[in-house]
């Protein structure tokens, strides 16, 4: 099994920015890809970005331009930098890890990120 413990959501106002973490551990032995989901009140959740073990990354393009994602092989952590935030990026926002050759996917158990004044 692996655990991912995510941190770093919160309250910040429009045009601020949050950096969320993913930490992962547990039986970790080939991680192809790191990413994050989002779920808004009464939406389906959407990617918002994605990391490869090859350094590949895939953006939402309602973030692209705004958010970074980057991942610390050594510590097993991945980490979304998210700035010029909009009331819009409000939502639950949902680590993930796959793994092995089936590509097996974990997830995290969700951070809440309001975007507000």
């Amino acid at each position: 099994q692996v655990q991912l413990v995510e941190s770093g959501g919160g309250l910040v106002q429009p045009g601020g920015s949050l950096r969320l973490s993913c930490a992962a551990s547990g039986n970790i032995f080939s991680i192809n890809r790191m990413g994050w989901y989002r779920q808004a009140p009464g939406k389906e959740r959407e990617l918002v970005a994605s990391l490869t073990n090859y350094g590949s990354t895939n953006y939402a393009d309602s973030v692209r331009g705004r958010f970074t994602i980057s991942r610390d092989s050594a510590k097993n952590t991945a980490y979304l930098q998210m700035g010029s935030l909009k009331p819009e990026d409000t939502a639950v926002y949902y680590c993930y890890l796959q793994q092995g050759y089936t590509d097996y996917t974990y997830w995290g158990q969700g951070t809440q990120v309001t975007v507000s004044s």
